[in-house]
């Protein structure tokens, strides 16, 4: 009976819905809006309600009315770009040209196949005498205006995430028009988001053949190159861009980030100069400076950089959260009122919204307002949760898979094989939990380079899926039991072989990607004679650390203090699972106890490794290297205890963590804090 009633009431919506939408569409917008409110009554947030009663009531000249509407659709579409149109729409109606041009940009910004939006803007720069700015709307516009309607509004939705309907529509112009280059690239970009890679690889590489001269085609190819960690070839598509176009800044700051991501920061930082020389107010080749210099270590520079981009752009979320990830700066009065000036606006896109959060959760610690400091967490992981559709049963359900598959008779059954390598190091686990420490002690040793966190295992073990998308688990790990002896012996030469442009001349290296710990019978197949550390923390430190943290990309368990305590749990028991059916493969190394006893836990190490005592390992915070990771400024000075229970101060926080941790993971006297 209630399914039948959720049923008459999903189609007496759509019904609804339609008519209101014939209403705005005939400029009938009385009789459309009272639709709306009756809609509205019964589903207060539903999108597609919000919007067209806020264009019904801009139209009736009901501006409040409007603005009403608008915001609380921006509470629920927070990054839907016709959204920030609209509010654009409403503030040059009102006569506010400076908020509409503003709003406009965000919108274009979110959903670059808004032509009104480009309109008003190229109509603004011409007005300004902003030349380059007309110009990249001029052609914008053209661009957009040369598409059939059909493809315009499958850019729309695809920009709002309807990629369902995007893919379907897609398909069908295309078998119609199999040549249309821009079709293709819009299939692509669907593919890429739902995790077809090779699809959109292979779509956006013979949409380049068809127009090798369209810029943005090939950018898009070079971008899905990178996804798929072909760095050589997605350097050598951004140098014919730069060779094509030599005066486009754009294709020039890709090139910084491509030389970036190969290691060579001096170079990126040389562009990004000539860059700057050329445009002053380039706010985010600012920040990307700033990441190259933090790289680097010359972290007064960095701090430098991160505030002049700010500074040209009061809402770069992304400055400010960069000066917060150092974990070593101080926020001034000033710009913590202005962080929490600009998390106040509602047209904040999600991405800075969660930037500003996270910052200011880390300077309200520093001046020890912790209730403040976890309000903004809990914002900034709730933005990042609902972004993920992360889920703990499903992630519970991949690694209980890897217990499943993996057992012993697996091992015994498949036998010796893979590549008789002893070169990598793997240095996995938690984020958060020590790797960079490990990493930057063995770094510092003369027989091993310190590399990145390699992406290689992951993306052999997504090859093994075979047609599944980012989620599922597809036939992987079943899949390793067909492996023969040939193939794994191929994966482990190629893992060596892709991995090489990270290494100088040291005969082994780190790879210290957390996540191989979900992987660790696929290394022991392809390459057995690896080492493998398990940086372990103290489960309160490691998941709270997480919590705090805003990652680059993945990792979505941290976001949530339920999540973190789940994936904490299953990690352990993964690890339990691995040391039991591979005896003597693994070093679990603690963070505490590296701390505590810093000279015998890096004989233990190298002993584990094979490899002589070095001093400067000892020293590690005088090795001159760079280091990417979150921990970046704290692994550049002596060992010392700062990281440690940092999460007592907000213990009356923590039941969603402490109730989902296994009890044997924790010590009494923290249970009972918590509790109190």
């Amino acid at each position: 009976m209630e399914k039948d009633q959720l049923n008459i009431d999903e189609t007496t919506l759509s019904l609804d819905l339609s008519e209101a939408t014939d209403a705005v569409r005939d400029g009938s917008f009385e009789h459309a809006l009272n639709l709306l409110k009756l809609i509205l009554k019964e589903h207060p947030d539903h999108i597609d309600s919000l919007y067209l009663a806020a264009v019904s009531s801009r139209y009736l000249k009901h501006f409040d009315e409007s603005k009403d509407y608008i915001e609380q659709l921006l509470i629920n579409a927070p990054d839907m770009g016709r959204a920030y149109q609209e509010l654009g729409h409403l503030n040059r109606d009102m006569g506010d040209e400076e908020m509409a041009v503003m709003h406009y940009r965000q919108a274009c910004e979110l959903n670059p196949a808004l032509i009104a939006g480009w309109n008003f803007l190229y109509q603004y720069f011409v007005k300004n005498n902003n030349k380059p700015a007309a110009e990249h709307a001029s052609a914008q516009i053209k661009n957009l205006q040369s598409l059939p309607n059909v493809l315009l509004y499958i850019d729309q939705i695809l920009n709002e995430g309807r990629l369902g309907m995007a893919e379907a529509k897609c398909r069908a112009f295309l078998k119609e028009n199999p040549t249309h280059t821009y079709a293709m690239s819009l299939l692509a970009e669907i593919a890429n988001r739902l995790g077809y890679f090779d699809d959109a690889e292979f779509l956006l590489e013979k949409a380049v053949e068809f127009k090798p001269d369209d810029g943005d085609l090939r950018m898009k190819y070079a971008s899905i190159l990178r996804k798929k960690q072909k760095f050589a070839k997605t350097l050598e598509q951004v140098n014919i861009l730069c060779d094509k176009y030599p005066d486009n800044l754009n294709y020039q700051a890709q090139k910084a980030s491509e030389i970036m991501q190969n290691g060579d920061h001096e170079e990126a930082i040389t562009l990004l100069d000539d860059i700057l020389s050329k445009n002053p107010y380039n706010f985010s080749t600012l920040t990307s400076k700033g990441h190259a210099q933090k790289t680097l270590g010359r972290t007064d520079q960095a701090i430098q950089s991160y505030q002049s981009a700010y500074q040209i752009k009061p809402d770069h979320g992304e400055a400010f959260f960069s000066l917060a990830n150092l974990k070593t700066y101080s926020f001034t009065g000033d710009e913590l009122d202005s962080m929490r000036k600009q998390v106040g606006r509602v047209d904040l896109s999600l991405r800075d919204k969660s930037y500003f959060h996270f910052a200011l959760a880390q300077g309200c610690e520093a001046n020890g307002e912790y209730d403040e400091a976890f309000f903004h967490l809990e914002r900034g992981n709730r933005i990042k949760n609902d972004q993920s559709q992360y889920s703990i049963e499903r992630m519970e359900k991949e690694l209980q898979a890897q217990i499943d598959v993996c057992d012993k008779s697996f091992f015994e059954d498949l036998g010796k094989g893979g590549y008789e390598t002893k070169d990598p190091i793997f240095i996995l686990g938690l984020p958060r939990a020590g790797s960079t420490l490990i990493e930057q002690i063995l770094a510092s040793h003369s027989m091993i380079d310190g590399t990145l966190e390699l992406p290689n295992i992951l993306s052999i073990a997504q090859s093994l899926r075979g047609d599944d998308i980012y989620g599922k688990l597809g036939n992987y790990p079943k899949s390793m039991e067909s492996l023969t002896r040939e193939q794994r012996e191929d994966l482990g030469r190629g893992y060596i072989e892709d991995t090489r442009m990270h290494r100088k001349d040291a005969p082994m290296f780190t790879d210290k990607m957390p996540n191989n710990f979900r992987h660790i019978g696929l290394i022991h197949l392809i390459m057995p004679n690896a080492k493998i550390i398990d940086a372990r923390r103290y489960s309160l430190d490691c998941c709270f650390s997480m919590f705090k943290q805003l990652f680059a990309q993945g990792q979505e368990f941290s976001y949530g203090l339920a999540e973190a305590g789940s994936y904490y749990n299953s990690y352990v028991k993964l690890m339990d699972h691995w040391n039991a059916v591979l005896p003597n493969k693994i070093l679990k190394v603690n963070n505490e106890d590296v701390i505590e006893d810093l000279e015998g836990q890096v004989k233990r190490m190298l002993e584990f490794l094979d490899l002589p005592f070095e001093e400067e390992c000892i020293s590690f915070y005088e090795t001159d290297r760079s280091v990417r990771t979150a921990s970046s400024e704290q692994v550049r000075r002596p060992i010392n205890k700062d990281g440690m229970e940092r999460w007592k101060p907000y213990s009356k926080h923590l039941k969603p963590l402490l109730n989902c941790l296994d009890k044997d993971l924790l010590r009494p006297e923290d249970i009972s804090m918590i509790n109190q």
